[in-house]
């Protein structure tokens, strides 16, 4: 398969709301969009990385310059059969597995739309629709909060994930789980303690919490270690687990009972899936993040989350959380029982909405062989 072309849309979108982490509060998400023509075909992938390095030292721009000045060269006008193939010829660029990321999704898509395959089945999925919750940023006030949970459980999910962080993190959660018992409920502190304060975060263990997560260090296995053993809470991590290597380290450490995989975190689905696959060996559950994706990320990240160990639902809401208009024809809904179908068609299974990638691309670059 040989790659004739590569073009990126760096793209600004508004979100439906403003969506507040520890890192910050956005109303707006950026990403890159990244169209790779090969033999007749359009392949489509997405770079998650955002205007800031909050989550991740990527940022759009940072990326743009890493795909045009580094990855381009390598795989243009060169036969690539695979995603393997393309993760030897980038693995002399030291990190950036947001942009590589990118770039194995669309070559995935590529691959699917030749064979005639679905993204789900290349990558060996079970579930024809997958599980997933909703994620709530930190509100202004509690009450407010519990009325955007009230919203949202209103709306069909029947998963909760909150984002906590120091001084917004005990009361917050035991006022959504007052209010609601039994719901599947979990937090998400993105790093925003050290080991001495996440000390607050151990009476979250009287809350029947699914797990707490990455409330470390981005770069931190030890004291997630430490932390775990104070907990019955599982903690799962995120950004500290950026490879297979990263995922065996944390396990062997038993720095934590359950892991998030996020392909573009760790470089690309190949990668994804094996970090699945040893977490399953190890009987260890795995769930899939999100980054506030568009439609092309949404349907990369539901193939995913239908292999066989994503047993907990995940970060993969319905368009309309994020979007009133999307960069795919396709929109992704909720179904009563709180899933979303996998895209059955040829590789990603969506297709490109031209008037809204127009709309909302700021800059755009092709590079041919």
């Amino acid at each position: 398969m040989k790659i004739e072309q590569i073009t990126l849309h760096h793209v600004r979108m508004p979100l439906v709301s403003a969506f507040e982490t520890s890192f910050g509060r956005q109303h707006e998400r950026e990403c890159i969009l990244i169209l790779l023509r090969s033999e007749g075909l359009l392949g489509i992938g997405e770079c998650v990385a955002d205007q800031t390095p909050g989550y991740s030292y990527e940022t759009t721009g940072t990326a743009s310059h890493i795909l045009k000045d580094f990855v381009a060269p390598l795989i243009l006008g060169r036969e690539v059969q695979d995603a393997a193939d393309f993760q030897r010829c980038v693995e002399g660029i030291r990190g950036h597995h947001l942009a590589k990321a990118g770039v194995e999704m669309a070559i995935w898509d590529l691959l699917g739309q030749r064979a005639g395959h679905s993204l789900r089945e290349m990558l060996g999925g079970v579930q024809e629709k997958v599980r997933v919750g909703v994620s709530v940023g930190i509100q202004e006030t509690t009450a407010q909060l519990e009325q955007v949970v009230d919203g949202y459980l209103a709306d069909g999910y029947q998963r909760v994930k909150l984002k906590i962080k120091p001084g917004r993190d005990l009361k917050d959660t035991a006022a959504v789980r007052k209010a609601h018992p039994g719901l599947m409920l979990q937090v998400d502190a993105n790093s925003a303690y050290t080991l001495e304060t996440a000390q607050a975060l151990l009476p979250l263990d009287g809350l029947d919490l699914l797990l707490i997560e990455q409330p470390l260090f981005e770069d931190d296995i030890w004291d997630h270690r430490k932390l775990q053993a104070q907990l019955r809470t599982p903690v799962c991590l995120d950004e500290s687990v950026i490879s297979l290597r990263h995922a065996r380290y944390a396990l062997e450490m038993e720095a934590c009972r359950i892991i998030n995989i996020k392909a573009g975190r760790v470089g690309g689905l190949s990668e994804a899936a094996a970090i699945h696959d040893l977490c399953r060996e190890n009987r260890v559950p795995v769930w899939c993040g999100g980054m506030l994706e568009t439609g092309v990320g949404r349907a990369s990240n539901l193939a995913l989350a239908s292999l066989p160990g994503f047993v907990l639902p995940g970060d993969i809401s319905a368009s309309d959380r994020y979007y009133i208009r999307d960069l795919t024809n396709e929109r992704f809904t909720l179904n009563p029982d709180s899933t979303i179908d996998v895209p059955a068609g040829p590789g990603l299974g969506v297709t490109l909405n031209l008037p809204a990638l127009n709309e909302f691309t700021l800059t755009q670059t092709t590079l041919r062989a």
